[in-house]
């Protein structure tokens, strides 16, 4: 079967949560909101457009509120954020968000040093937020950070992943995300996990999520694909990086890897070109140049003008 005969390939942009979280300056609300508005166009199938952390933890992304209320809604498009806790979740459904992500570390150190907590404290707070979600019916998708290795402790072992995603469908979460937060995965490991979990929960909406800090982050996409996976979280211009992750930097760049899947055959739903147009525009937001390599080096089926001697050769 050709790439074109698969099934859709989802992707979901998390540039306004995972990247701007950590930008030295203040991104101002209507930068957020008309970047959110421009993205909903392209054809992403979600956008993770906020996070309602403390204002005091996360001052960056202060403005949540006021950038759910603003943006225009496309109709396809899932709207998530990040939700750290129940007073969080209640500031999210205030917004009518269509979905809310959790988050902790597969890891003890990174779960401490992230979210200064350990991991049976994290699953017994996701507990409380599925609770009070209820009867919300918002869609609820756990992320778990660290799952193919830790700065701290090294690499995590399948058995701790597969036994953490157990407890997160216990507490009543319908989604989740396998990331590799600080970059240390590699193909064939990437392969091996996605196989097990698919083989395990075949009907489960799993989503992969990768850092490209030592340049393998696309070479995992293709992992996951063969493996059977078919959403990916990828972030607009590359930005992201986990604070808590010595020596990460960003994300698989949005762009990249739609251009990538696309040149190879896959549905992804997205508008290559208008994209493009809205990454261009990202270093004027941020203020400095982007690691994305495709609003630079131009799609690879894009043909110059050939040099003049060689016209008239």
């Amino acid at each position: 079967m050709t790439p074109a005969g698969k099934k859709r390939i989802y992707i979901n942009d998390v540039a306004l949560r995972d990247g701007f979280q950590i930008e030295p300056n203040f991104i101002a609300t209507y930068e957020k909101v008309g970047l959110i508005n421009r993205l909903g166009e392209t054809g992403v199938a979600k956008i993770e457009a906020t996070s309602f952390t403390s204002p005091k933890a996360i001052p960056n992304l202060r403005d949540a509120e006021e950038v759910m209320r603003q943006i225009n809604r496309v109709p396809g498009v899932v709207y998530t954020v990040l939700v750290p806790n129940v007073k969080g979740c209640e500031r999210a459904l205030a917004c009518n968000v269509d979905e809310i992500n959790l988050v902790m570390s597969a890891s003890q150190s990174h779960n401490r040093a992230n979210l200064r907590m350990t991991c049976e404290q994290s699953l017994a707070q996701f507990a409380e937020i599925v609770k009070f979600a209820g009867p919300s019916a918002v869609f609820i998708n756990g992320s778990l950070s660290a799952s193919f290795g830790c700065p701290f402790d090294g690499w995590i072992p399948e058995a701790r992943v597969l036994e953490l995603v157990q407890q997160f469908f216990d507490v009543g979460i319908k989604g989740i995300t396998l990331c590799d937060t600080t970059g240390m995965a590699n193909p064939e490991q990437v392969r091996r996990l996605c196989c097990t979990v698919l083989g395990r929960w075949p009907d489960v909406p799993f989503t992969l999520h990768f850092h490209n800090t030592r340049g393998m982050g696309l070479a995992n996409v293709l992992a996951a694909l063969e493996a059977g996976m078919c959403r990916f979280d990828a972030s607009l211009g590359g930005l992201g990086g986990c604070p808590y992750a010595p020596g990460a930097t960003g994300n698989i760049c949005t762009e990249d890897t739609v251009h990538m899947l696309e040149q190879m055959g896959y549905n992804t739903g997205v508008d290559l070109d208008l994209l493009l147009d809205v990454a261009r525009g990202l270093p004027a937001i941020v203020g400095h140049d982007v690691p994305g390599q495709l609003i630079y080096a131009g799609k690879a089926d894009r043909k110059y003008p050939k040099p003049d001697w060689l016209e008239n050769a």
